[in-house]
């Protein structure tokens, strides 16, 4: 497929990527998938490759490229093993709170994270909250240099196999600022009460070996199945007060802010993993004969093809359009939502459309339409559901 990149160093690094993606992935994907393993190794040989810190600036150990140019990454990874390609996704989003407003002390870890020596995740979901993100619960009281908190996270990915995770959490707001007021425990001593909505929210940023962090038994999913989601609870875990990332009671902020690039990523893995299932559609249905001649004859499977091909393409041209509404600084985030929503839905869509083209074999495991068809329907879902999508894009109206 013909690419309009931005520099000759982006072939380079796409041409890397699709070399690793059918050198590393395609080989692996189906027994990773089966057993339910996730490939920590082969997030780590990206890592080293420099495929995990692309959209960050070489001084904090990125590769200094373009959004657009990422998102090609992920789409073309996408194609070979979805779960690889949102692993990627969500720790690019989980290194954004620490680059853009960690302090001095927390940015030296940056090239680790960068480099994938240290995997990410990002803790905001609760059990409750779904998409209502600023009723979340979960509560760091500060005592002494420490914030010791407490609550329940949920479908948190790559928890349990994470180096660090970003919790957002109650933690009040400084000088009485309406999300925090003085009340009295059971036994008489001062406490502090937490009122629902945006404000008092923080961000810290947490070691996985933290006491006191315990994973849950990892969900049974319907896809994704290498890509291991769970909840996290926090009972009584001692995060150091100089792990807070930002301002006390910025963390909604930064958490949204982060969203709007995230929504981009499971975008371009939606249009990558569309494309996987296209191929493979277009492929057997060359080969397939009926009737004394190929399926791909039929016009009822070519113009259902051409649907497709026609939907990828659509999808992939408005993620890329906010893509370098994002790299130009100027605001994306409603072009993101509309990208998300699109492509995620054409992604249901073509993978649907690639089982009913294999017929009887695109719904056993022998070809892998089934999976694709099963993993789409999570992309509709994750980072924002498609309905919440739907109310930022109209908003912007």
């Amino acid at each position: 497929m013909d690419r309009l990149l931005p520099t000759p160093e982006a072939y380079e690094l796409l041409e890397l990527a699709r070399e690793l993606a059918d050198g590393e992935l395609a080989r692996r994907v189906d027994d990773f998938e089966a057993r339910g393993e996730f490939p920590r190794e082969v997030i780590r040989v990206l890592g080293r490759a420099g495929l995990l810190g692309l959209p960050y600036p070489e001084e904090v150990g990125g590769a200094g490229q373009p959004y657009e140019v990422y998102l090609q990454v992920v789409e073309l990874l996408a194609s070979r093993w979805l779960a690889v390609a949102e692993a990627v996704s969500v720790h690019t989003l989980s290194c954004f709170p620490v680059y853009a407003h960690g302090g001095e002390q927390l940015r030296k870890l940056l090239p680790d994270m960068l480099g994938g020596e240290l995997l990410g995740a990002y803790c905001l979901s609760e059990p409750q909250g779904g998409s209502d993100a600023a009723s979340l619960a979960t509560r760091a009281v500060l005592e002494g240099e420490t914030y010791v908190v407490t609550g329940t996270k949920a479908w948190i990915t790559h928890a349990g196999h994470a180096d660090f995770y970003n919790v957002f959490c109650r933690t009040g707001v400084p000088d009485g600022g309406g999300s925090r007021r003085p009340g009295r425990s059971a036994s008489g001593a001062s406490a502090i009460r937490y009122s629902p909505g945006p404000n008092g929210i923080s961000c810290l940023l947490a070691d996985a070996a933290t006491a006191g962090i315990v994973p849950q038994a990892p969900e049974r999913t319907m896809g994704l199945r290498s890509s291991p989601v769970a909840q996290i609870a926090f009972d009584g875990a001692r995060v150091p007060a100089d792990r807070l990332v930002g301002a006390a009671g910025g963390g909604f902020r930064i958490a949204m802010e982060a969203l709007d690039s995230g929504r981009l990523g499971i975008a371009a893995c939606a249009v990558g993993l569309a494309q996987g299932a296209l191929d493979h559609a277009v492929g057997y249905a060359r080969e397939r004969e009926q009737f004394g001649r190929s399926i791909l004859d039929f016009q009822g499977i070519r113009f259902m093809l051409a649907d497709a091909a026609t939907g990828i393409a659509a999808a992939r041209a408005l993620v890329l359009a906010a893509a370098r509404l994002k790299d130009a600084g100027r605001p994306y985030a409603a072009e993101a939502a509309k990208a998300k929503l699109f492509a995620t839905d054409t992604a249901m869509r073509v993978t649907t459309d690639a089982v009913q083209v294999l017929g009887g074999y695109g719904y056993v495991t022998d070809h892998p339409v089934e999976r694709y068809m099963r993993e789409a329907k999570v992309l509709q879902i994750v980072e924002g559901t498609n309905q919440i999508q739907r109310l930022v894009i109209a908003k912007s109206l």
